[in-house]
Parts: C-alpha cells; sequence; structure tokens
C-alpha cells in the first residue's frame, strides 16, 4: 500500500481523476461540502498519526535534570575506525570523566569543570551531552592516562608484537601477527 493509501484510507486520484464517469456538476454546495468532509477526515488522521510519534517519541526521552557539585560523565562523538580508550567501534566507550558540574544554565545546560588539558573545549554543555556518574571507581576514564586531541580523540599505535602465526589453507597461506596497543595490557592485545 503506498503512503498516501496509508494516510488517507484511498487511492490516490489525479486532479483528472476526481470524479466518476458520467458526473457533471463541477461546482455546487454538495462538492464543497464533500470537500469539507474530506478536510475534516484528513486533519483527523493527521492528529493521529502524529499523536502515535509523538507517544513514541517521549517514551525515549529522559527528564534529565542536574545540580551542583554532582559528578557527571560527558560523552564524546566516536569517529569511526579510530580506536579509543582500548575498544574499537561499537564497544568503545562513548563517555569520559567524572566531572563537577559547576552550575547549571537554564534547564538544558550546564557549565562543567573540565581539567587544563581540555582547555580548549568549552565548558558549557546540553544536558543529552552528560550523563550521571554512580560512584564506582572502577568505571572512571580520565583524560590525562590517554593524549587526547582538542576533538576529544586520540589514535592508537602498536608497542611490539607477541606472536606470529601461518596458516595453511588450500591454496595461499595466511600470515596473522598479535599486536600489543599503547596504553593497554597485555589481555587487550589484538
Amino acid at each position: 500500500m503506498t503512503p498516501y493509501e496509508a494516510l488517507y484510507g484511498c487511492k490516490f486520484r489525479s486532479p483528472v481523476g476526481w470524479f466518476e464517469p458520467g458526473e457533471t456538476q463541477l461546482l455546487g454546495p454538495d462538492l464543497v461540502q464533500q470537500a469539507l468532509d474530506e478536510v475534516v477526515v484528513i486533519r483527523d488522521r493527521l492528529k493521529t498519526s502524529q499523536s502515535r510519534q509523538k507517544s513514541y517519541a517521549n517514551k525515549r526521552v529522559l527528564d534529565l535534570e542536574f545540580e551542583r557539585g554532582e559528578k557527571v560523565f560527558l560523552k564524546f562523538s566516536p569517529m569511526k575506525g579510530v580506536m579509543r580508550f582500548g575498544r574499537k567501534g561499537k564497544l568503545s566507550p562513548r563517555y569520559i570523566g567524572p566531572y563537577d558540574i559547576l552550575d547549571r544554565i537554564r534547564l538544558v545546560a550546564c557549565r562543567i569543570a573540565l581539567p587544563l588539558r581540555l582547555s580548549a573545549v568549552h565548558l558549557v554543555f546540553h544536558v543529552l551531552m552528560l550523563r550521571r556518574c554512580v560512584r564506582d571507581d572502577s568505571h572512571n576514564i580520565h583524560p590525562e592516562d590517554v593524549e587526547l586531541d582538542e576533538n576529544l580523540t586520540y589514535e592508537e599505535s602498536p608497542i611490539a608484537i607477541l606472536d606470529r602465526q601461518v596458516r595453511q589453507l588450500k591454496s595461499k597461506k595466511i600470515a596473522s601477527i598479535k599486536v600489543l596497543w599503547r596504553n593497554h595490557p597485555t589481555e587487550e592485545a589484538t
């Protein structure tokens, strides 16, 4: 079914095919009343679809309110293909911190106390860029541990080759190398 048909409940008819064959009256009170009735039906269906979409969107909205002195994590945007904080791709962490909130600016923005290393980054963030910190020291990832650029990214570099292996297939050989990366323990070598 086409989107038009799903929304309005009938097939699309071009202006040429608005009237049934044999109908000759083009203007009149019946035609105007019928058009007004159609407009009311269309408005009702649009209102129904809007309320449905709004209910879907409202399920995902969080009421975020932060107070002065609270600890929060700061969200940064991972770039595709860049290794961050030990993991690549979907499993890389999206938040760094925790940082203290200095003050709240209106309902949707907060000023955060960032370290001097991140002095190039503006101190005011929207509340959607923040996540409340639950006190657990194992979750802390500090930018001091990793050399971050001003756009909150860093590059991975190999330190040592731990192992080499050659796999024999039917017609070719495939070499595999296990690499130890900077800022990672030996267990996270790839």
